[in-house]
């Protein structure tokens, strides 16, 4: 098991936690809540860093890293719908969830067709991430109507539109594979 296999499991180890973390009846668990997405969204870099580096990208982890990474977000958005309760955030949620499930869905597909380097991840996608990353931190961590939630909230609307750019960009380029028996 290498180091970079090992972070990414300790990835889905701490999602049970965000979410036990988060619901305690306590002043700081919001905050320890949003540590902990924070270790864990520190370790996705680093995992894929640390497998480049030492040329230990393994099967195994070039298929759990991205469920991890999914899994990870879609809870702590989940988490942050219900606490919200509120369609501004609901929306722009289910938007970056929504994509993940179409790109997955399309990359998995593409993948059969010996295509998938048409739609591997893009430098969009690097930005969209960085700001959905951010902008959890900050919901999780920030009682809502605080200046920092109300951040966290512009930066996970420009992670939406990016999330939703992003789509665009990769169904367009298999749009002739989606379309070749139509």
């Amino acid at each position: 098991m290498s180091i970079p296999n090992i972070l990414t499991l300790t990835r889905i180890v701490l999602i049970p936690l965000l979410v036990i973390v988060f619901y305690l009846p306590t002043g700081w668990s919001n905050l320890l809540a949003a540590l902990i997405f924070t270790i864990a969204s520190v370790t996705d870099w680093f995992d894929g860093y640390l497998a480049r580096r030492w040329n230990q990208s393994t099967p195994f982890g070039a298929f759990l890293d991205p469920v991890a990474d999914k899994l990870m977000v879609a809870v702590a958005l989940g988490v942050l719908i219900e606490f919200y309760s509120d369609v501004i955030l609901t929306l722009p949620a289910l938007v970056i969830i929504g994509r993940e499930i179409v790109i997955s869905a399309l990359r998995e597909w593409m993948a059969e067709l010996g295509k998938r380097a048409s739609v591997s991840v893009s430098s969009i996608g690097k930005y969209k991430t960085a700001f959905q990353m951010v902008s959890i931190i900050l919901l999780l961590g920030f009682a809502p109507g605080t200046l920092l939630a109300q951040i966290g909230f512009l930066l996970l609307y420009l992670a939406a539109i990016l999330t939703l750019w992003s789509m665009y960009k990769y169904l367009r380029a298999a749009w002739p594979e989606l379309t070749r028996s139509m």
